[in-house]
């Protein structure tokens, strides 16, 4: 399916900050307030959906699944709201894949920023529509959290990135690192970004909404995860092994993991993501460049799905080569 890009916003367009996955729950609301704050000094409006607004929760999630999917729905629908962020990560989105209305994102594709648990979606929307997801911060952990506790430097930059990219200003980019990044395998590769969280692309691809085959051809395969260990990443890997991916992708790009590691009690380390990455793909000779700026760690430097990208392993460079909205 051919990639279809979001429409790019204008400067006074309305963001809305959304309910998708957890909760706003009160005790971040400076994180929601500081968010709010740095979306409009990118120069755009923010809406605050009834789920971000209530605090509610159902459970760990934000509302039960029709609910969710019901205020995404609405927004889809919404000519005023150019663009949906998240407010949070958690663990609801794969719950309503099948209540996404499609025929809207067709109809009016929009940009959806998020990370982790957002990657459900981003995932089934672009294999049921080719929509270019911005697999980027959320709006209060991230924007609202991580971003407060970077330097000014660069959560100015950060901020520039953003919004140059959501008004279509940069054509082509190359991503800014801010920690060191790794040559793990060496080489070059251009293609589509394709990924986000690991743990969610293993959802969407037992659902319905899996990507089709032909969508690892020559991409640029991205994934980073939490709060697991090395065991269940190794073996979630091999999955995408038998699965054929590493046959297909031109190249992995990995994020930083967040507490992914060996249990406490293990006598097997020391063992990293290196190693359990290149005992999987030992047989594989494509690049591999990791340590990048995205992850559950922040500020994530913005990947948008399906957009067309050059990364240089070798030289420890990733370069966005088009709009990822028109």
């Amino acid at each position: 399916m051919e990639p279809l890009r979001p429409k790019r916003l204008q400067p006074g367009d309305t963001i809305a900050i959304a309910g998708l996955s957890g909760p706003a729950l009160p005790e971040r609301r400076d994180q929601l307030e500081a968010g709010a704050a740095e979306l409009k000094a990118m120069g755009f409006r923010v809406r605050r959906t009834a789920l971000v607004e209530s605090g509610e929760h159902h459970y760990w999630r934000a509302a039960p699944p029709q609910v969710q999917a019901a205020e995404l729905n609405a927004l889809l629908n919404d000519p005023e709201v150019r663009a949906i962020i998240s407010f949070t990560g958690g663990n609801a989105t794969t719950a309503y894949l099948d209540r996404i209305d499609y025929d809207a994102v067709r109809r009016d594709p929009k940009p959806l920023l998020g990370y982790s648990d957002i990657t459900a979606l981003h995932l089934a929307l672009h294999s049921q529509t080719g929509l270019i997801g911005f697999h980027a911060d959320i709006a209060g952990p991230g924007i609202g959290g991580t971003w407060q506790g970077a330097t000014p430097q660069r959560r100015d930059e950060m901020r520039a990135l953003y919004r140059d990219l959501l008004t279509g200003k940069l054509e082509q980019v190359d991503l800014p690192a801010d920690n060191t990044w790794e040559t793990w395998k060496p080489g070059r590769a251009t293609g589509r970004l394709v990924g986000g969280l690991l743990d969610r692309l293993i959802n969407v691809q037992c659902s319905p909404y899996a990507l089709a085959p032909e969508t690892w051809d020559g991409a640029l395969y991205f994934w980073e995860d939490v709060g697991r260990n090395l065991g269940h990443v190794w073996n979630q890997l091999h999955v995408l092994r038998m699965q054929g991916v590493f046959d297909r992708i031109g190249a992995m790009v990995v994020g930083i993991p967040l507490d992914v590691d060996l249990p406490p009690e293990s006598s097997f380390g020391p063992l990293a993501v290196k190693d359990i990455v290149l005992d999987v793909l030992g047989d594989y000779d494509f690049p591999i460049l990791a340590g990048v700026d995205f992850g559950h760690t922040g500020p994530n430097l913005p990947m948008p799905i399906g957009t067309l990208a050059a990364v240089d392993a070798t030289d420890r460079t990733l370069r966005l080569l088009e709009s990822p909205v028109v």
